[in-house]
């Protein structure tokens, strides 16, 4: 299975691993509507295709994923509330996608990752962190809270550190990652990575497709339970912060470079 090169989602199968490469790296892998699309296809394709085992999730450039791309949406012509309901479905469909399907899906970020980029991870089987990957949840610095990937965060991550890092927005290094539980794997050389991925992937081309999808369900039964219904209160929960002037004050600082007025850090 292999998808044209200007795709921006690319596709190769290789020893019955499909392998899925955000490749728009101009827009920080950001989840257009058009990436959404062409991932949600490759995603399903690989889930019934029989020759295809389990999927590797990647990226092209410095950026793992930024999250949703509110300016495309924008763009084409939806209103800001249109625009973030159409991102929030989005992300649900996905992380429902990776974690419903009967095959494993392996993250390997090497890059930054952002906002919904930590959706995909936290759907992930089993995620794998490289030296350059770097974690931020800065969305309560901008009025808002990282309400739909809480859905598949809070079951990995510890208590402990989502209570930090869900508030403080704080930059944190893949090793953190790590002990957190937010990835599975944290490298420190892409030497290392590799290793790692050939590792996963050779346990995993040696288990039986049924066996696959039964133990992968024992995995992902709590996090399922009860998936759409809180999907569905966080995603309103997003859309009300994202029409509070809060919200406002805080995205327009952002984009002007400026601090808005709840800011008291030192200068």
């Amino acid at each position: 299975m292999v998808v044209d090169a200007d795709n921006i989602v690319r596709a190769e199968m290789t020893r019955a691993v499909a392998t899925l490469t955000l490749n728009s790296p101009s827009t920080r892998n950001a989840l257009s509507s058009a990436l959404v699309a062409q991932l949600s296809s490759a995603l399903s394709d690989a889930a019934a295709d029989p020759a295809i085992r389990a999927v590797v999730l990647t990226h092209a450039g410095g950026t793992f994923c930024a999250g949703a791309d509110l300016g495309e949406a924008l763009r084409r012509g939806l209103s800001p509330e249109q625009a973030t309901a159409e991102g929030a479905s989005a992300m649900v469909g996905l992380m429902r996608t990776m974690l419903t399907m009967p095959k494993p899906v392996i993250v390997v970020a090497d890059g930054h990752v952002r906002a919904g980029g930590f959706g995909l991870v936290g759907a992930a089987d089993v995620a794998l962190a490289g030296p350059q990957a770097t974690f931020a949840l800065t969305e309560a610095r901008l009025g808002l809270a990282p309400s739909i990937i809480s859905v598949v965060l809070l079951p990995k991550m510890t208590a402990r550190s989502a209570g930090r890092y869900f508030l403080t927005g704080e930059i944190f290094d893949p090793a953190t990652a790590e002990r957190s539980g937010l990835v599975t794997r944290a490298a420190s050389s892409g030497e290392e990575l590799s290793r790692i991925v050939d590792e996963v992937l050779d346990g995993i081309r040696k288990a039986s497709p049924q066996g696959l999808a039964a133990s992968k369900a024992l995995t992902t039964r709590g996090i399922l339970a009860g998936f759409d219904e809180h999907a569905a209160a966080r995603a309103a929960e997003s859309a009300a912060l994202f029409g509070s002037e809060q919200a406002r004050e805080g995205m327009t600082a952002f984009l002007s470079r400026s601090r808005p007025s709840w800011d008291t850090s030192e200068p």
